[in-house]
């Protein structure tokens, strides 16, 4: 930028213009149950216990947040075998999750049948780049630990929610197993009554 058009811009910096709204790309943020020794898989046979107020609300922000989700292939899998047959008389989430918009990034995967669902595959940073400029709120990533790994490695995840609970489970897939070191940047952190930590983390600047 010259120095005539650093002279022109910074009066105007900070300044918010009648009419013209603030345009801001959406974030793309994962959100995880994981034990203290980094297990996320199979959350339904050691997380409930922790389940309080405290965190059903930080669920419940999670989800208002968001109007999109981003799925691996196995948690897709796993989710369209699920959601289909529930309704909100069962699970008071499952509009939610039947309803909003579904991007399923495998590269196996022909097609996906869940409704609202679009499947990714090829170019991954450029259609998740070209999503992000879309007009919206948070991409939410639940589960697909996978998914998340990557995504982080090449610097194309914004946020990562992780809900560690007080409890080494042993054995089952770990968020961070053979992963390459990245560092990360904590932007805010919660101590739950239950001894869960609600950790918000962002990639650090380089």
């Amino acid at each position: 930028m010259t120095a005539e058009a650093r002279a022109i811009v910074r009066p105007l910096e900070g300044v918010t213009i009648p009419g013209v709204e603030e345009i801001s790309m959406r974030k793309i943020v994962a959100g995880l149950f994981v034990s203290l020794d980094g297990v996320y898989e199979a959350p339904d046979q050691w997380h409930f216990p922790y389940f309080n107020d405290e965190m059903g609300e930080a669920v419940d922000a999670q989800i208002a947040a968001a109007d999109a989700m981003l799925l691996g292939r196995v948690t897709y899998q796993e989710f369209a075998a699920y959601w289909p047959q529930q309704s909100n008389d069962d699970v008071d989430i499952a509009s939610f999750m039947n309803e909003t918009p579904k991007y399923v990034v495998s590269n196996s995967l022909d097609a996906v049948d869940w409704q609202n669902s679009t499947l990714i595959n090829g170019d991954v940073a450029q259609e998740l780049n070209t999503l992000k400029q879309q007009p919206g709120k948070d991409i939410a990533i639940t589960g697909s630990g996978t998914l998340v790994r990557n995504l982080l490695r090449d610097d194309l995840l914004d946020e990562l929610r992780l809900l560690v609970h007080p409890i080494v489970v042993g054995s089952g897939k770990r968020l961070f197993e053979g992963t390459d070191q990245k560092a990360l940047e904590l932007v805010d952190s919660k101590t739950f009554s239950t001894g869960v930590l609600y950790l918000t983390y962002r990639p650090a600047a380089a």
